[in-house]
């Protein structure tokens, strides 16, 4: 499976950096944020893929979401894709955008894929093993690289979103003690962590699973965790929520090891 979720992202992300090179049309969803035509572009190329390797499995996908198209996945594995994440680092030319493929299990993420084309790095993960890869200048994955999350110091270093930074973020790493920090766009936070460049990311502004899905999943097999505010599990497939849309995350905080 791995390999397929691996191909479908580096095939998605060679189109990515074709609008990227060209250009891309920017529009508006309904809810102001910025969709272009990477997005949609991306997420047929993925949406082909995943029906043609894996009928049965159904996918939840951003911009499908967004048109109104939501399977039935009550009691059944998933896969969860955002086909850009991190539009805005697309839009404004920042390296930081990323492709996300994951497969959830009983509300887990157990396999996930991150590709950022523009940087020419892959992460994925499968059966508890996380690794980084270099895709080289043919579209090839090269330098496959067991990873896993560092033991904490003395000196923790955080992750904050470049575009969606909150008082909350900033109060939690004051309160903690965290004065080593930087701001990194898309899903590569989870990444980063996962690799053991960094210790803590907290975020107290809102995402969605697409968002999250396929970095927890790498975060969880490099031996991290993301735990929302009363310190459970995140949990993927949130359907009728009482106070918040499908899909929709609460505040967490994602850190390598404990």
């Amino acid at each position: 499976m791995l390999e397929i979720l691996q191909q479908s992202a580096i095939t998605a992300g060679r189109a990515i950096l074709d609008i990227y090179n060209a250009g891309p049309e920017v529009t508006h969803k309904p809810d102001c944020s910025p969709v272009t035509d990477a997005d949609t572009t991306a997420e047929r190329i993925i949406l082909a893929d995943l029906a043609s390797a894996f009928p049965d499995i159904p996918v939840v996908a951003e911009e499908a979401v967004s048109a109104g198209f939501v399977p039935e996945i009550s009691g059944k594995s998933f896969f969860l894709v955002d086909p850009l994440d991190g539009t805005k680092e697309f839009i404004s030319r920042n390296d930081d955008f990323t492709v996300n493929i994951a497969l959830i299990e009983n509300g887990a993420p157990v396999a996930g894929v991150v590709y950022a084309p523009a940087l020419g790095i892959l992460y994925a993960a499968h059966h508890g093993k996380a690794v980084k890869s270099v895709i080289d200048g043919s579209f090839r994955l090269t330098e496959e690289t067991i990873i896993g999350c560092r033991s904490c110091g003395d000196r923790m270093v955080g992750l904050a979103s470049r575009w969606h930074n909150s008082a909350e973020t900033i109060d939690y790493l004051e309160k903690h003690g965290i004065a080593d920090y930087r701001t990194v766009g898309s899903s590569l936070k989870f990444c980063l962590l996962a690799e053991g460049v960094a210790d803590v990311y907290p975020r107290f502004s809102r995402t969605m699973e697409w968002d999250t899905a396929a970095g927890d999943a790498i975060l969880r097999a490099a031996g991290g965790e993301t735990l929302t505010m009363d310190g459970t599990p995140l949990t993927y497939g949130k359907r009728n929520q009482k106070d918040d849309s499908d899909f929709a995350n609460p505040w967490f905080v994602s850190r390598g090891k404990p």
